[in-house]
Formats: C-alpha cells, sequence, structure tokens
C-alpha cells in the first residue's frame, strides 16, 4: 500500500533494538482513513477465504482488525490483556512475549466469542517474531475454530516471524515489509 509506505517512510521512527514508532498513525494516535484503506486490502486479500470472524489482540491490532471486519462484514474479537469483570465464562488463555513491554502478557478470549465451525482471520498491527500471532494461532486452534489467513500492517522482515508462520499453511499478508533497520535507517521492501 503506497500510503501505508509513505507515511512509515515520513513519520516512522526508528528508536533501536528493533522497534518501529508508528504512534502518529498506527498506534496511539490512529489515522482513520488510513485504517479503512488498510481494512480494505485485507478485505480484497482474503475475499475468497469465508472468514467469517476476525481476531487480534488488545490493544494495537483492533484498529486494523476492526476496519478488515468492517470490510468484510464479519465480527471482530480481541484477545484481552487483562480479565475483566463481565468475562464470567471460560477462557481461552495463551502467553505471548511483547517486544514494546519487555515481558510476557496473558491473551483471553471468551470461549462464548470463538468456537468450532468459525474460520478466523488473524489480524495485527506487526509482525515481527511472530510470537503475539502465534499465541493467537494457539487461541484459534483452542478454541477448535479453523486459522484461514494472517493478515499484518506491518512486517519487520529482519525479525524473522513469518518462517515459523508459513510452517501454518495459510496466506500471510503482509501490507508493508520493512527488510532492515540497522544503523538508525528504516528500509521498505
Amino acid at each position: 500500500m503506497e500510503e501505508l509506505t509513505r507515511r512509515i517512510q515520513k513519520e516512522g521512527r526508528n528508536l533501536g533494538k528493533g522497534i518501529l514508532k508508528t504512534d502518529s498513525f498506527i498506534n496511539h494516535q490512529i489515522d482513520p482513513a488510513l485504517m479503512v484503506q488498510v481494512g480494505q486490502e485485507m478485505g480484497r486479500r482474503f475475499a475468497d477465504a469465508n472468514v467469517n470472524k476476525v481476531l487480534t489482540a488488545e490493544i494495537s491490532g483492533i484498529a486494523p482488525a476492526l476496519a478488515t471486519g468492517q470490510a468484510m462484514d464479519v465480527p471482530v474479537v480481541y484477545a484481552r490483556k487483562t480479565r475483566p469483570v463481565t468475562m464470567t465464562g471460560p477462557v481461552f488463555v495463551e502467553v505471548a512475549p511483547s517486544h514494546t513491554k519487555g515481558r510476557d502478557v496473558f491473551l483471553m478470549v471468551s470461549t462464548e466469542f470463538l468456537g468450532p465451525g468459525d474460520r478466523v482471520l488473524v489480524v495485527d498491527d506487526f509482525l515481527a517474531t511472530g510470537a503475539t500471532i502465534s499465541a493467537l494461532v494457539r487461541l484459534v486452534r483452542h478454541a477448535g475454530a479453523e486459522l484461514v489467513g494472517i493478515g499484518t500492517v506491518v512486517e519487520k522482515v529482519f525479525e524473522g516471524g513469518r518462517k515459523d508462520l508459513e510452517a501454518l499453511g495459510v496466506p500471510i499478508v503482509s501490507l508493508a515489509m520493512v527488510t532492515d533497520m540497522s544503523n538508525g535507517k528504516i528500509i521498505l521492501a
């Protein structure tokens, strides 16, 4: 996506240690028009996958997942990091290391919103090591649902996360691919 790569080049900041700051348009302040474009592109790329649920992780994955769900006219489920008092029934739980938080986080999904018969598209803001997406995939499997694809807004190719995910045998779509962040640079494919 041209607009996405333009925004990464213009506003993205390399904070070192593989951290790409996109807070002005994806992660903290969200550009709604850009997210609509992201959702439409994800919807177009996965149009033939018969998706009936989009799954993401709280919080940065919600905007692109919501835009994708709207474009595909399907519900969006997000894995919560803390269990609210309203989550009273059984839950599926997985642990994922958070690169930006520097610690493990729990991801929880209520069994009432994900289960057998669901055809799930996992959408997240970043694909780096693949740890968060792998945890979401494990949640899909715990639920007895079927993973039909993975979509990310930005992939940091140099962190190698795609390699492990390719073994899942589902399409993986990244709308922007960062190939190098050494020496303070941000190089896009």
